[in-house]
């Protein structure tokens, strides 16, 4: 699971690029009831989404007039110059070079070696996300390669990620974590048939995902795939936000509570 123990090399930041800020705010906030909160005269329009007063990440217009919307996912870095050199080292192109974030900290923007986009951060005055894994706040980040075994190569090489691969029938799901199945935070997959685009996927967690399935279509959004369950995980679905973006949202299965039987009656 997420943790904001800000581990390196795990998600620590996420936010949305938009072409049109008004028009996202209109569809997420009341999607996922989030507040918003601005980040200053000074920061270009950029703005932070909150739940109860902590922020689960943020929105601003996109930097690059020429790329799509969608959201970007920043993993821990205690020295962004050092892993913009491992990210050039593996194969990875520098989008955008390290720079200062006004006293917040440090970012840099890179594509990996598939074309999938990913950003890292190291804190100053802002560590990262408030909350996560509870409901409208990140719960998991899911690789969506062309080339899943150059992704294995690339990302560990990176950021000292360890691979556990797990074989789910018609595919195998590789979940990333920094030494155990207790600090997994994401997942590297191949394509789904129909799929050419390498790309990190966020999901949310929700407290009823068909609840917030059919709300996403209310509010123009797209529903691609589910709600489904997918036993020891839980209740899923993709979506697409009015301005293209993908998403998924998860409502994560719970463990039991119920206590082993012992024979015995009283």
């Amino acid at each position: 699971m997420l943790s904001t123990d800000y581990t390196p090399g795990t998600p620590r930041w996420i936010d949305l690029g938009t072409t049109d800020v008004a028009a996202t705010d209109a569809f997420y906030l009341p999607l996922f009831g989030w507040e918003k909160e601005d980040a200053g005269p000074d920061t270009g329009g950029y703005g932070f989404y909150t739940t109860k007063g902590k922020r689960i990440g943020g929105v601003g217009p996109l930097m690059d007039p020429s790329a799509s919307p969608a959201w970007m996912i920043y993993f821990g870095s205690d020295d962004a110059e050092a892993t913009l050199k491992a990210v050039e080292q593996a194969g990875g192109t520098v989008r955008m070079p390290a720079m200062d974030v006004m006293g917040f900290g440090r970012m840099a923007q890179f594509t990996d070696p598939q074309g999938g986009e990913f950003a890292i951060w190291q804190p100053l005055e802002t560590k990262g996300f408030d909350v996560v894994n509870v409901p409208v706040s990140l719960s998991w980040t899911e690789l969506h390669t062309a080339d899943a075994e150059s992704a294995r190569a690339f990302y560990p090489s990176v950021f000292g990620w360890s691979l556990t691969d797990n074989d789910m029938g018609e595919f195998t799901y590789t979940v990333t974590s920094m030494g155990g199945e207790e600090s997994s935070f994401g997942g590297l997959m191949g394509h789904f048939p129909g799929e050419t685009q390498t790309y990190w996927l966020p999901y949310f967690e929700v407290a009823d995902c068909d609840a917030t399935a059919a709300k996403v279509t209310e509010l123009g959004g797209t529903l691609l795939m589910g709600p489904a369950s997918l036993d020891g995980v839980g209740r899923m679905a993709s979506v697409r936000d009015p301005q293209g973006v993908l998403f998924s949202i998860i409502t994560t299965e719970q463990p039991s509570t119920e206590q082993p039987s012992t024979g015995q009656s009283s």
